[in-house]
């Protein structure tokens, strides 16, 4: 049965939550959409359920409207509850990715509520990726978030650095923070601190992230509540604490997945300067293939058929990239003219389109790049469920999503500039 169930926010993020479980040693499956209690338990479960630690349910609400996110993320809770999960987890991104009438703020209150904690803690940081938080600001390798290029960001524009001011815009109750400090000083006073937040009325509490152990120290005072939430980062401090007080086992095979043959693809529509940074040096020796938004406004289908075409004639010479991935200026011209969220869908639909058809002419290790891209893709493939296994980057782990086909789903900041590559040499 498993002991920690977790709601995420898109489907990259509940790879990246469940590849940092699996690394510290707990079985984990990750679930597509919201599950009922039949998809998590007895016959009718999906494979792998009943012998996980973890269970991570991927939903694709983090610009869902708010009512749809909590009640879908409610919904996800109470099957997660009745399946005997004992402690919970609300993953959101590491760069926060929420507008100021964002759903972070409103999730997070609906599920605290539920659980009936006085407080839950907001903890983005992953500082292994970069990401830390000091004084409340978020940070992207030493920049404020606001500058960092997320300010560019075509769907969540993030406009301001500090947390406190971002979460309490989006949140009916108080925000706090629980400084680098106080964390300094250990688990004793982070406690307290939690303590007098509550007695002050506080609901939500950033906690400053700087360096791993503060992840150590945060994971440990907080290892007896029942919800977290925050990034995939905070993940790593919580299975020793529940380890030491004999809530789960260690499982040193929990990331083995088995061989996998085929063709080697890849697939990219986030437009973060990361991404664009490794199309760029993917390209410089493999075929890649480049459509924008606007050419597949006139012609969906067309697009489809010419980027199958092109991949086909290519695919048993090695890896191919197609991608709508562009910079920030030919997205703002592709939004002027088709509207954002319409060319947001737009090039999701035909992404996922074209992954149908990669799969189906034969490939079997498919890389996603991009949040939103990931979830259409996993979406039109009739993706139940991820088995996490290896992880490439911190963050990125490759999964089989069914006994002959691997995929793995990059969040669109995260990898190395030559992450694609790699990513080929750990699952071979």
């Amino acid at each position: 049965m498993a002991f920690l169930g977790c709601i995420a926010d898109d489907f990259t993020g509940a790879t990246d939550l469940a590849n940092n479980l699996v690394r510290e040693g707990m079985r984990t499956v990750q679930v597509i959409g919201v599950p009922a209690v039949a998809d998590l338990s007895g016959p009718q479960a999906v494979d792998g359920v009943a012998d996980a630690d973890a269970i991570v349910v991927a939903l694709k609400s983090r610009t869902s409207p708010v009512e749809e996110a909590v009640k879908g993320s409610l919904t996800a809770l109470s099957a997660l509850k009745a399946v005997g999960c004992e402690r919970f987890f609300f993953k959101y991104c590491s760069t926060f990715d929420s507008t100021p009438a964002g759903n972070i703020g409103p999730v997070a209150e609906a599920l605290r509520g539920e659980l009936d904690e006085p407080l839950a803690i907001a903890a983005p940081a992953f500082p292994a990726t970069g990401r830390t938080v000091i004084h409340g600001d978020l940070l992207v390798n030493g920049v404020p978030l606001n500058e960092s290029g997320m300010q560019h960001h075509p769907l969540t524009p993030m406009t301001d650095a500090n947390l406190v001011r971002w979460l309490s815009a989006q949140s009916q109750g108080n925000v706090g923070l629980i400084d680098q400090a106080t964390i300094d000083a250990g688990v004793g006073a982070i406690r307290e601190r939690r303590d007098e937040l509550i007695h002050s009325g506080v609901s939500l509490a950033v906690v400053d992230t700087v360096e791993d152990r503060h992840i150590t120290l945060l994971g440990a005072a907080f290892a007896d509540a029942r919800l977290i939430t925050g990034g995939s980062g905070i993940a790593l401090g919580l299975p020793q604490p529940w380890r030491d007080a004999g809530l789960i086992d260690a499982n040193q095979q929990a990331a083995s997945l088995g061989d996998f043959g085929g063709a080697k693809a890849i697939v990219a529509g986030s437009c973060s300067e990361r991404t664009q940074e490794q199309v760029a040096a993917f390209a410089e020796h493999h075929p890649a293939l480049a459509l924008d938004a606007v050419t597949m406004a006139d012609d969906a289908d067309a697009a489809v058929r010419f980027a199958m075409t092109w991949a086909e004639a290519r695919l048993d010479d090695g890896p191919v990239l197609i991608y709508s991935t562009a910079t920030p200026e030919a997205v703002s011209t592709a939004q002027q003219k088709l509207g954002a969220a319409e060319a947001g869908a737009l090039v999701e639909d035909v992404l996922a389109r074209i992954s149908q058809g990669l799969v189906a002419a034969g490939v079997r290790r498919l890389i996603v790049a991009g949040g939103e891209t990931s979830g259409a893709v996993v979406e039109a493939l009739g993706i139940q469920m991820l088995r996490i296994g290896p992880q490439i980057d911190p963050g990125v782990p490759w999964t089989a999503a069914r006994p002959d086909l691997a995929i793995a789903l990059k969040s669109g900041n995260f990898g190395a500039v030559d992450f694609f590559t790699r990513a080929f040499e750990v699952c071979p």
